[in-house]
């Protein structure tokens, strides 16, 4: 059969209404609408779809499973089957999402539950046993399937959706990023007051890191970066807005062919706010540093490790040589950096993590973070945690405390070293040794580990 492409949206006629669903994982200053979510919202409103949108902070205190259900079935009008309940399915609501699906349906809820998000995108084949009381699932970006999907009563043929009951395809939804619209323009995320953003200028990673959900699924995107002018645009209207606080999600800011051009978008508008921009050290280039000229910038390199054996076991080739270069070139020029470490890889010791934190110390890092490894689904290292005994501490969060070169006794040192260094942001001790004696018992926190919603 012959499958729909989900590219012209705006030309379709939509069937049924939507109520969308974002459960997410808060910060005091973000945006009251996730900029996922957001997405979604766009395209679904530029297609003249009918939606409902809701929220549910899963980290602002107890989050009750009936009351999120209640709430969603009287956003849905009751339980007809006219309306579709979408949602967008992470980590960190795992464990919420599966006691909500079966209340919805306990309740009488006959319409359509579609699930998309990461924990979809990356999910094997045997899908909809994971999710027993949802319809559909989307894997990959899903503004225009989704689009589709609002469109049609029946079952379409579309590129990485998957009706329970078909086989499973394991393909990815496709999308021309430069066709999405954007939330900020047209006012689904409203800047009124509002002096902190998330922000995308691109999608998807070219590395393939084996950790990492920002690996693109079984699908290579023909283009990553979205429209340069619409990006153009939004640049302009923050600054107008009195934006002055900007978070770039971004998996790699530096791997965009125009990240040159955005930063002096920026400096045009003679913009003073904060931009804070997720790097590769390896492809820090002069021009790229020139451009940060007169901005105020914080530059985060992910490093993970600084040996070599580790690196490969995760697929994260670190070329130390440069990136120690890309270093000493922006504490040349004085600006805002830090580094990201992580601790529970495979192939690491406790003695090997402190010689990575040890390398940062010695070159002054002033802000190194160290997060502890995370299984997450569909991942290679989630896939082949055996062949390093990965042991997880069974939660969907599942964090490694194990493995065949360090015990849970080291693991609980090296996070101890991890709070020391967040305690110690921008005046860290200049020696392991002084780190060691800082960290104590200190007991680590799991909240400061939640990932970022998007």
């Amino acid at each position: 059969m012959n499958q729909h492409r989900a590219t012209d949206v705006t030309a379709l006629t939509a069937k049924r209404r939507i109520v969308l669903c974002d459960f997410w994982w808060t910060r005091d200053k973000d945006p009251r609408v996730p900029l996922g979510h957001a997405s979604l919202l766009a395209a679904l409103h530029a297609a003249n779809v009918a939606v409902t949108p809701l929220r549910f902070a899963v980290n602002a205190g107890l989050v009750s499973p009936d009351r999120v259900a209640a709430q969603i079935l009287q956003a849905a009008g009751g339980c007809g089957s006219s309306v579709d309940i979408a949602i967008g399915v992470y980590v960190w609501a795992e464990d919420l999402l599966q006691k909500v699906l079966p209340l919805l349906r306990r309740k009488g809820f006959a319409g359509r539950i579609i699930l998309g998000g990461p924990q979809i995108s990356y999910s094997p084949a045997g899908i909809e046993a994971a999710y027993p009381d949802a319809d559909v699932f989307i894997r990959g970006y899903g503004e225009a399937a989704l689009v589709e999907l609002a469109c049609s009563a029946d079952k379409p043929h579309i590129a990485g959706v998957q009706f329970r009951g078909e086989p499973d395809r394991c393909d990815q939804a496709e999308l021309d990023l430069r066709t999405l619209p954007s939330p900020f323009l047209t006012g689904v995320v409203p800047l009124e007051h509002q002096k902190f953003v998330r922000w995308e200028t691109q999608r998807g990673c070219p590395f393939r890191c084996a950790f990492c959900q920002h690996r693109e699924a079984g699908v290579q995107l023909k283009r990553r970066d979205l429209d340069h002018d619409r990006v153009l645009a939004e640049i302009d209207l923050f600054c107008r807005s009195g934006v002055d606080d900007i978070a770039v999600l971004d998996p790699i800011f530096n791997a965009n062919p125009h990240a040159v051009a955005v930063l002096q978008r920026f400096a045009d508008n003679a913009y003073r706010g904060k931009l804070a921009l997720q790097c590769r050290a390896e492809m820090t280039t002069a021009a790229f540093l020139a451009a940060t000229a007169g901005l105020n910038v914080n530059l985060e390199f992910g490093l993970q490790t600084v040996h070599d054996r580790e690196s490969k076991a995760i697929g994260r080739a670190n070329n130390m040589a440069k990136v120690d270069a890309a270093l000493a070139g922006v504490r040349q020029l004085g600006l805002r950096h830090e580094v990201s470490l992580i601790f529970g890889l495979p192939e690491q010791t406790l003695a090997s993590f402190e010689q990575s934190v040890s390398w940062c110390l010695e070159r002054r890092v002033p802000v190194i973070k160290a997060f502890p490894l995370l299984l997450l689904r569909g991942t290679p290292l989630e896939q082949n945690r055996q062949r390093w005994a990965l042991r997880d501490d069974g939660t969907a969060m599942a964090k490694v405390l194990a493995s065949s070169t360090f015990d849970h006794a080291d693991w609980l040192k090296m996070a101890r070293l991890s709070e020391a260094l967040s305690a110690t942001e921008g005046c860290h001790p200049t020696s392991l040794a002084e780190l060691r004696a800082f960290a104590g018992d200190i007991e680590p926190r799991d909240e400061r580990w939640m990932p970022l919603a998007a």
